[in-house]
């Protein structure tokens, strides 16, 4: 923290004395209470307002200077409250002789208490008395609280005597942590004083040991609160982990442990070096400097950094455009960058806690001792060096001291990873040459137990980015997407954890093929391998899928892999994104689908390997984005693919499963043979390969409950799937898709995949697959009739869907920060049967409305459509024939559909395309 009177130029940003001068004069003018309460509530409006203007104006001068811009906040604050109360109680209600109870201090606590303050950072102060509350008390802390609050201030306060000061102390752990580092702001001193004292003794004396580990536990319950994770893309850089409350727990441990006042006096309790002080302030004034900056950007006590102030916050800090990296990017890498140093002072500080405690309490032990530690020592129970230049003497060590923490099941003393983040620098070419460092990084990154921990302490100690440059290069490099969650270094870390879950069979309810499968890997470590490079070509200006695959190419023979090895891992990394696309983006009743992806893979073993590089990659990129309908489409794929690469480009498996189809629905119906033959008869083949066994049934229920009503509808949540089937059957005619999609989005749900199908006696049964707007299935009985209605509402023309969409008011979404450049492919070669569209767009409300209805106005026949989403982009497909079932061939009407497309998705708002509709 920096003292106030380290502020240059203090009086720039309030003069109390001036202040209080001028006050007395006025004051002595005002007949009235009410003349003098008015006189102080403007007086002290307009030095905030002064005082802010000047801060603000050395925020845009000086924008780095955190801990001077946090205690000139703070100090601006002390003059404002120290002015208020001498007034109040010199002027609205003077004593002439006060008695000992009326006594009064003001106390600042919390960060207010550090001396650090945001612009709209809670004003926490605490009223002390003697003993209960006298009526001067309760007259003047009303008073002072009321003119705080006329400021516009938000205070938490509360008034508290000596008694319960330790009491409530005692009791609350967070009232505790408050009243440590308490300071005095005005009043009676001694009064402090005295309560300072009864609460270093009758409270903190004895009570350290609880202390310390409460303040741990409560810093892995926020971390794992906040994600557990240094690199999310939207930080909160106050309660996220190496936000400034790690940093705040630092010293909060140090202070009950010593009685310290400051981070600097606990060199002198060897709890921090001089070098590690160091990295503290530098930590410490930046996180302020981009938190106060965050503050005056939103204009409230806003501690994420969230997308839409990430670009302003960049620019105002003074980041630039560099190289392949945007100034936002530089940013955010820099956040990245300094939070992991934050994240090593930790370790370090409580190293030379349990150092100076001699205690083995504080660390992880071990019960049992290594069988070889290979010169390494033992040091309470992890990992040390012997000496200072153990690895200087041979810097393989620096590859050997992880994959030895991954055999034994150690962790690293905190003080032999900064031995190796010091020396990191020493891995050179000939390091990354040597045999036996890339024997002992593929044994750890290969490694069945826990790898993901182990890889991301080589990453946090420099060795991994050092050992793999091109690893290092995407080190806290942020996807700025809505999409990602985390940084491509995270994400791939991430990415070999769950590998080794999967391997390990941790994950079979979530992931039951990929379980089964991985065990018939005939190579494992080529999986391995493509996990760790699959993403790091990003950020070069190019397709990094095949940058990817060059890296792959010239890392893998250095790794110690084959050729043969090293073309699969190059592969690997070419298509990673092949059988997601194809799953999500294609149809995959349609056997073209299957038969050109399957002869991109190949071979039942690429297939394997794809799988299960596909899932971990996708499960990877964040929380709530793998679904089981993303399963059900990922193992139909491989189901299918499997099938033509055993039996060749043949169709017999076809014909079996559609026969399978047949019977297993037949059997759950129970219907006898003749009818049941009139109902399978009304379907083409396709039907029976695009729809699951569960949908068939639902389908063939709804079918025979309709009877000859013209409309059936049924809404069906699917909690496996994490999905709700909306199932229509109705009399086919054109236009019926858009206006059933314009109807669920009407209702608020978002559509995620869609079938159509038609019998042979012009009837059709659609099967949508929806979502919530928060992704969730709509499952809640008021939801399911609320989306019942509007389809029925619409396709029965009650209401004027056109009309109702453009009343719609839309809010402002995330999605519009982000510039996606829309785009239309249109493909004749994807499929046999149709013409397949895909377009790709900024996702908004209502856009596959807006596209449907404009293929509807090109006079087009959907006859499906698959949707993903990946964060603020949308990409829909179609597979469309003109009105006689023909595909589109020809080159004047393609370029019209592409060019009415494009319009569509260049629109920001859907209520363009609602037009057209209202012309009708």
């Amino acid at each position: 923290m920096l003292r106030s009177d380290a502020i240059p130029t203090r009086r720039a940003i309030i003069d109390r004395r001036a202040l209080a001068d001028g006050l007395s004069g006025g004051l002595a003018r005002c007949d009235s209470f009410a003349e003098r309460r008015r006189l102080l509530a403007d007086t002290l409006r307009g030095a905030l307002l002064a005082g802010r203007a000047e801060i603000a104006q050395r925020l845009e001068a000086h924008p780095g200077r955190g801990l001077e811009l946090a205690a000139a906040q703070s100090f601006l604050t002390d003059q404002l409250l120290r002015l208020a109360c001498d007034t109040v109680v010199s002027s609205l209600y003077p004593l002439a002789n006060p008695t000992q109870s009326e006594r009064l201090a003001v106390v600042a606590v919390g960060g207010y208490g550090r001396g650090q303050m945001a612009p709209f950072s809670d004003v926490d102060i605490v009223f002390i008395t003697p003993w209960k509350q006298t009526p001067w008390g309760e007259q003047v802390i009303e008073t002072l609280l009321y003119l705080l609050w006329d400021l516009g201030l938000k205070v938490g306060n509360a008034t508290r005597s000596l008694d319960d000061v330790v009491r409530i102390s005692r009791a609350d752990m967070t009232v505790r942590t408050a009243f440590l580092e308490s300071r005095f702001v005005w009043g009676d001193q001694p009064l402090y004083d005295e309560a300072g004292a009864r609460f270093r003794k009758e409270v903190v004396a004895g009570t350290a040991r609880a202390f310390v580990a409460e303040k741990l536990a409560e810093r892995d319950a926020r971390h794992l609160r906040m994600g557990d994770s240094r690199y999310v893309v939207e930080p909160n850089l106050k309660e996220g982990k190496g936000g400034l409350r790690d940093l705040h727990a630092l010293f909060w441990i140090g202070k009950y442990l010593h009685q310290v006042g400051s981070v600097a006096e606990l060199v002198d309790k060897r709890l921090l070096t001089a070098e590690e002080l160091r990295q503290f302030r530098r930590a410490e004034s930046y996180l302020w400097s981009v938190r106060i900056m965050l503050h005056h950007i939103t204009g409230r006590a806003e501690e994420r950094l969230t997308f839409d102030v990430q670009r302003e916050l960049a620019a105002r800090l003074r980041y630039a455009n560099r190289d392949s990296m945007s100034a936002v990017e530089r940013f955010m890498r820099h956040y990245f960058l300094m939070v992991k140093s934050v994240g090593d002072l930790t370790g370090l500080f409580l190293a030379h806690l349990d150092e100076s405690t001699a205690r083995r309490s504080w660390l992880p032990t071990i019960t049992r001792r290594p069988t070889r530690l290979k010169g390494f020592t033992l040091r309470r129970g992890q990992i040390g060096v012997p000496t200072d230049d153990f690895f200087k003497a041979d810097p393989v060590r620096l590859l050997e001291v992880f994959a030895l923490a991954d055999s034994e099941g150690l962790t690293i003393h905190p003080l032999a990873m900064r031995t190796a983040a010091r020396d990191s620098q020493l891995i050179d070419e000939r390091v990354r040459r040597d045999k036996t460092a890339n024997a002992l990084f593929l044994q750890v990154l290969t490694s069945p137990r826990d790898p993901e921990t182990v890889l991301r302490w080589m990453n946090e100690a420099g060795v991994f980015g050092r050992f793999v440059p091109d690893f290092g290069r995407v080190v806290g490099q942020m996807q700025y997407d809505m999409y990602h969650h985390y940084t491509v270094d995270e994400h791939t870390i991430r990415a070999i954890g769950l590998l080794a879950r999967i391997e390990r069979g941790e994950l079979k309810t979530d992931h039951a093929l990929s379980s089964a499968i991985i065990h018939q890997l005939i190579n494992r470590r080529v999986l391995h391998v493509a996990v760790l490079l699959h993403d790091i070509a990003k950020g070069r200006g190019g397709d990094h899928s095949v940058l990817g695959a060059d890296v792959a190419r010239r890392l893998c023979p250095r790794l110690g892999l084959t050729k043969e090895e090293t073309e699969t891992v190059a592969w690997l990394v070419e298509v990673h994104l092949l059988m997601s696309r194809t799953a999500f983006k294609r149809d995959l009743s349609d056997f073209k689908t299957i038969l050109d992806f399957a002869e991109a893979v190949a071979s039942p073993e690429r297939l394997r390997l794809l799988l299960i590089l596909t899932v971990v990659d996708i499960r990877a990129v964040g929380p709530g984005v793998w679904n089981g309908w993303k399963a059900q489409l990922l193992r139909e794929l491989y189901d299918s693919a499997e099938e033509v690469l055993r039996l060749g480009h043949k169709q017999t498996g076809r014909a079996t499963r559609i026969a399978a189809r047949q019977e297993g629905l037949k059997a759950a119906l129970g219907w006898p043979e003749a009818r049941f033959a009139a109902h399978a008869a009304r379907f083409p083949d396709s039907y029976w390969i695009a729809e699951a066994s569960d949908v068939l049934t639902a389908n063939a229920a709804l079918m025979e409950g309709a009877g000859d009503a013209p409309l059936a509808i049924s809404c069906t949540p699917d909690l496996a799937r994490g999905t709700t089937l909306v199932a229509i059957y109705a009399p086919d005619h054109p236009g019926l898709f858009y206006r059933i999609a314009g109807a669920i989005s009407l209702s608020g749900g978002n559509i995620f995949d869609a079938r159509i199908h038609t019998t042979r006696d012009g009837m059709a049964i659609d099967n949508f697959v929806v979502l919530d707007p928060l992704g969730r299935p709509f499952a809640e009985v008021s939801q399911l009739a609320r989306l019942k209605r509007s389809i029925q509402d619409v396709l029965s023309g009650r209401i004027r869907l056109a009309d109702k969409l453009a009343a719609r008011p839309l809010a402002r979404r995330k999605a519009e920060l982000f510039r996606v450049e829309p785009r239309v492919l249109i493909d004749n070669k994807a499929s046999n049967r149709y013409t397949v569209i895909e377009v790709n767009a900024s996702d908004r409300p209502a856009l596959l409305y807006a596209l449907t209805n404009g293929l509807f106005q090109q006079k087009l026949t959907i006859h499906s459509a698959h949707i993903a989403t990946y964060g603020e982009k949308a990409t829909d497909t179609f597979y469309v024939t003109d009105l006689t079932g023909a595909k589109i061939d020809n080159p004047v009407r393609l370029k019209s559909i592409e060019k009415r497309l494009l319009a569509i998705a260049a629109t920001a708002s859907p209520k363009v395309e609602m037009l057209a509709e209202a012309a009708e």
